[in-house]
């Protein structure tokens, strides 16, 4: 069970997930009694999720073809 997402598809899930997780974390932070530590956690936790999927290559992301990957993986 090796699920990979294609490259242009890896990278629309990124974006979709950072903005989502942006909006998150500034809507749950207006509240006065969230304390810094919370804070930092939460967004910790949300870099977290996306870096294991990007390790387990379940997430290919090709960074909109900005940087150049090397095809010869030895």
């Amino acid at each position: 069970m090796n699920y990979k997402i294609p490259p242009l598809a890896s990278d629309i899930i990124i974006t979709i997930y950072v903005v989502v997780s942006l909006f998150f974390r500034f809507k749950y932070e207006t509240d006065p009694n969230v304390s810094p530590i919370v804070s930092i956690i939460l967004g910790a936790s949300f870099i977290l999720i996306l870096w294991v999927l990007i390790k387990l290559e379940v997430l290919n992301p090709n960074w909109f073809g900005l940087l150049k990957t090397n095809k010869n993986k030895s």
